[in-house]
């Protein structure tokens, strides 16, 4: 009976525990969780959602607070095309948090940050430039470019000196998506050094059809890309993500030739994880009839969540001024016309409630947000259940190695802790 441990991931001429930790924004996948992965000779992520954001918690700055004086006087104001970035402080954000990161680093594994093509920022080719090449200053280990085809995001940073030597993959969840994206990249002579291949049982966003999603299956996907890397001649490692629960989930990818698994969901109830406690707890508690796939996310794309989240019909005023991560290249996101729709349907401004779309910038920030994976039902099968009626939190190592070790589908329960901690039920 073969375990994770049985195989390895080799990127370049090394080799790795082939083991990722997906890179679950706002800071859910927070450094402390990716320097875990790292030491214990995986691969992690951090997320660079938000990142003024998450570099004001992290170290005190005043990203947010100064662009939200900045654009004060146009918050009342439905046009938001005049929120834009600072490309300056935004490099300086993200290289605080990618910085940092890698200043911790201990252990042979790699530290990676994930970037969605999707937070558009009110200017598409000069955020996402800022933000991959800002990443590559601060050290990190490798990109995956999620949430879009990333078309031209290695003609952006191609000048970059750590274009060649930066690991830089793709998250594609079809072969016809990998085949436009390595078509449009071969001119460079750099093709990318992993394939993150992600199914319909996924966390967050999902690149599927909100109406044929359950029409997918990962096993029939990965099939279909391997024979397309075969007859193309192709050596690159395949990570299959998605659904993936236990280290006999894995191994079953791995057996059939996938580089690699991803793993997010069975993280998010780790203490190393950033949700706060009381949402680890909705997470253990949640049935498979709470988990939900909507329409709700300025993307466009659908995105899997709890159906309890706080986020679903809230009608709070769009938070541009201080965030406009979703802002398209012409000041627009989908939500302010949901939210503008609302408001002149009740000039009176009172009990707004927005269903069809939702302000991600927000929620996210403010934990209100609870996407997740299919699977999520399933958390409180890995821990114990307290005294006191809340479950246990695990720890990252805990759960990194029952998928490197455990076989016939078994999950390790963690040993018991007598009493629940004071933030667990709050």
């Amino acid at each position: 009976m073969k375990r994770v441990d049985d195989f390895r991931l080799r990127l370049g001429n090394k080799e790795y525990v082939p083991i990722m930790i997906g890179g679950m924004g706002v800071d859910i996948s927070t450094s402390e969780l990716a320097l875990e992965a790292a030491r214990l000779g995986g691969i992690g992520h951090i997320s660079d959602a938000m990142v003024q954001d998450v570099s004001d918690r992290k170290f005190d700055t005043t990203f947010v607070k100064d662009k939200t004086k900045l654009y004060k006087f146009n918050i009342n104001n439905m046009n938001k095309a005049v929120v834009q970035f600072d490309l300056d402080r935004l490099a300086e954000a993200t290289r605080l948090h990618v910085g940092s990161t890698m200043e911790a680093k201990k252990g042979d594994g790699l530290i990676f940050v994930n970037c969605m093509e999707k937070l558009t920022m009110n200017a598409p080719k000069e955020t996402l430039r800022t933000r991959l090449s800002a990443a590559m200053d601060a050290g990190i280990d490798g990109i995956t470019m999620s949430a879009g085809l990333h078309l031209g995001s290695f003609e952006l940073i191609k000048d970059h000196p750590r274009f060649r030597d930066t690991k830089l993959g793709i998250i594609v969840s079809s072969v016809r998506a990998l085949q436009l994206f390595l078509k449009k990249v071969s001119r460079l002579n750099r093709l990318p050094d992993y394939i993150i291949v992600e199914g319909p049982l996924a966390g967050g966003h999902l690149g599927f059809g909100i109406d044929d999603w359950q029409q997918y299956d990962l096993h029939t996907i990965m099939d279909e890309i391997h024979a397309y890397m075969r007859e193309q001649q192709l050596d690159i490692p395949v990570i299959a993500a998605g659904g993936i629960f236990t280290g006999s989930d894995a191994v079953g990818f791995l057996e059939k030739g996938a580089g690699g698994v991803q793993v997010a969901t069975r993280f998010t109830v780790t203490h190393e994880c950033g949700m706060p406690e009381h949402v680890k707890q909705e997470y253990f508690r949640a049935s498979e009839e709470d988990i939900i796939v909507n329409g709700v996310s300025p993307t466009g794309y659908p995105m899997r969540m709890l159906k309890s989240t706080p986020a679903i019909g809230s009608g709070i005023r769009p938070g541009c001024e201080s965030y406009g991560y979703l802002l398209d290249a012409t000041g627009n996101c989908a939500y302010i016309n949901s939210y503008n729709r609302e408001v002149q349907a009740s000039p009176d401004g009172k009990n707004i409630s927005v269903f069809d779309k939702t302000c991600l910038c927000t929620h996210m920030r403010n934990f209100n947000c609870w996407t997740c994976g299919h699977f999520t039902y399933r958390l409180k099968d890995t821990t114990h259940r307290l005294a006191d009626g809340s479950y246990q939190i695990l720890s990252a190592q805990h759960v990194f190695e029952d998928y490197q070790f455990s076989v016939n589908n078994e999950i390790a329960l963690p040993p018991k802790q007598e009493v629940a901690s004071p933030s667990a039920a709050a």
